[in-house]
This record gives C-alpha cells, sequence and structure tokens, in this order.
C-alpha cells in the first residue's frame, strides 16, 4: 500500500508512519519542517527503503502540483496546534488549518481514502455549558460559545475541516475517516503539552511544583494506543463518511493526580501548588468509544503509568542530550 502523510513530520504523524512501515507499506511524508530539521528520530526514519521525504508548505497551491495522485491512502495531520499556539496566532491557525484542507480536496483523486485528524475540542463550548454529556459520543451538539476567543480558533478550523470533506468526498469519488482525538500524548510530542511540560518542570527541579486546573479531569491515551486505532479505521469499510472518536475511556485522571504521577516517575520531591485552569479548558473530558469499538474492536493497551513512564524516559534522553 502507498500511503501519503502530510504533515508526517509531526508528533502523531511520525509515530504513524513507523507503524505504516512496520506493516510493510510505502509512506511518503510531506511536511513543512516547522518543528525545525534536526531530529535524531526523523533522520533515523529517513533512511529507510520505505520512506519518500518531501518539504512542502501545504497552505501553498503550487507545492501540491509536486504530488502526484495515486494513492491507497491520505492522512491528513498538518495543522497549528498546541493551546499557546493557537492562543498566540489565532488568525495562523485558520489560515493554515483551513488552506491545508481546501488544498487537499482541489487535488484529491477518486478512489482515495482519506484520514482527517480532528480533535475533542469541537465540545469545549458544549461540555462548558452543561449541554453536553461526559463521556462524550459522537453525536452531541457542537457548541461554539464565543466565536471570537482565540482558543475556538482550533475546533472552528477543524470543524470546517470535516464539513469540507465529508461534503465533498461523495462528489469526488473519495472515501473520508473523520478520528477526533482525545488528549494523546507520548514521546517527541513538542514540551507544550500537558504530560511533558510537567516532565520536564520536574526534571528542572522546579519548586514550588506549580499545577493548573488540579481539580480538572482528563482520559489520556498513549500515542500507541491511537496510532493502533487509526489503522483499524482505515481498514473498515463501514468507517468511511463517518466522525470516530479515537482515545482511551479506560480511566479518567485527575490533574493533580497526573502531578503527583510525573513527580513519583522522575523521583523529583517537590511542594505542589494549585494554579488556576488555563482560561477556556473544560473541567472534565472523556470520550465515549463504543463506536470504535463496534467498527473495530479496538481496546486501548497502554496504561496511564506504563506511558507516562514511557514518555518520562524519552523526555529524559532527550533534555539531556
Amino acid at each position: 500500500m502507498k500511503a501519503l502523510l502530510l504533515g508526517g513530520a509531526g508528533f502523531i504523524g511520525l509515530h504513524l508512519a513507523r507503524r505504516l512501515l512496520a506493516d510493510g507499506h510505502q509512506v511518503t511524508i510531506v511536511d513543512d519542517f516547522s518543528r525545525g530539521r534536526d531530529d535524531h528520530e526523523l533522520s533515523v526514519l529517513t533512511e529507510h527503503p520505505g520512506v519518500t521525504i518531501v518539504s512542502a508548505d501545504l497552505t501553498d497551491a503550487t507545492s501540491w502540483t509536486r504530488m502526484a495522485p495515486g494513492w491507497d491512502q491520505v492522512y491528513l495531520l498538518a495543522a497549528v496546534v498546541g493551546v499557546r499556539n493557537v492562543e498566540a496566532d489565532p488568525a495562523r491557525v485558520i489560515r493554515v488549518n483551513t488552506l491545508s484542507v481546501m488544498h487537499l480536496l482541489d487535488w484529491l483523486a477518486p478512489g482515495t481514502r482519506v484520514f482527517f485528524a480532528s480533535t475533542s475540542e469541537v465540545y469545549a463550548g458544549g461540555v462548558s455549558a452543561g449541554v453536553v454529556p461526559v463521556p462524550t459520543a459522537e453525536d452531541v451538539p457542537v457548541v461554539i460559545s464565543d466565536v471570537a476567543a482565540p482558543r475556538f480558533s482550533y475546533a472552528i478550523s477543524k470543524l470546517l475541516g470535516e464539513a469540507a470533506l465529508l461534503h465533498s468526498a461523495r462528489t469526488k469519488g473519495a472515501e473520508v475517516v473523520i478520528g477526533r482525538f482525545h488528549n494523546v500524548y507520548g514521546p517527541r510530542m513538542g514540551a507544550d503539552h500537558v504530560v511533558p511540560e510537567m516532565a520536564l518542570r520536574a526534571m528542572r527541579g522546579d519548586e514550588p511544583f506549580r499545577v493548573w486546573g488540579a481539580d480538572q479531569y482528563r482520559a489520556f491515551c498513549y500515542v500507541d494506543d491511537a496510532v493502533e486505532a487509526v489503522v483499524r479505521l482505515m481498514a473498515c469499510p463501514e468507517a468511511a463518511g463517518r466522525v470516530v472518536h479515537i482515545g482511551d475511556d479506560s480511566a479518567e485522571t485527575n490533574i493533580m493526580d497526573l502531578a503527583k504521577l510525573v513527580l513519583r516517575i522522575t523521583g523529583t520531591r517537590a511542594t505542589l501548588a494549585v494554579e488556576p485552569a488555563p482560561p477556556g479548558a473544560v473541567s472534565r473530558r472523556c470520550p465515549d468509544l463504543r463506536l470504535l469499538r463496534m467498527l473495530t474492536g479496538y481496546e486501548p493497551q497502554v496504561p496511564l503509568e506504563e506511558g507516562v513512564r514511557r514518555t518520562v524516559d524519552w523526555y529524559h534522553r532527550w533534555w539531556r542530550g
């Protein structure tokens, strides 16, 4: 199988590329390398005979002319992500995330199966307003409570991408699977997300150790489990045209308990200091995975403590070196 990973040098993209290569597929990674190229793991991956690397800006329509059609599967993972990035430049979020989708639709060939990476952030407004239950299923109302709030720019861009792909797939003769990721974490995800951010502060010996939103709850999903769900969905004919949650509903974790776990795994002693939750952060997030299970038989395999340990180990090596 020939797979095209748009944004394949990012967090989930690189893990997915490894999995597809391990399964014997040919993989082409397209990325603008905004995270940089000085990346040992990416360098190792590029030496694999089944990998092709293309440097391209997916917001530039001319870049798409360098990618001939004929792919069995296309994964659109490229996006501006991370709360800090989103709040710092919401206009860039809208521009990058939207143009990437629209150019994909212009380029897409009939018969292609497409995976679009969406987000659980689309539920934040409804959960905060008390009209969306947790655990959350795919068929609940989607609420944008303040279109001018910078944080909502990410959810808006992803909802536009979902709608554009789902409505256009029929006319294009393509198949589209929408995966809404819920709090996926793991090695190589950057430094701004909660698990690596806590790990790096613990390694630095921060005192006191601040915990923002300590009373909130999340259901964290280790990246290997998320990739397994993606692979299964793309192999499932009945997933075409569906929006499906990807995550781990086996346990909801209090953020203070997560901080204590990170400190224990890193062997750090620190005074815990509770700080207010970031603006716009929901008090609780957990996916209802009944649809994913029905379609694929998926079950998460990596418990939180094991996943956090793997993540901390990776960041410890990265931090030292």
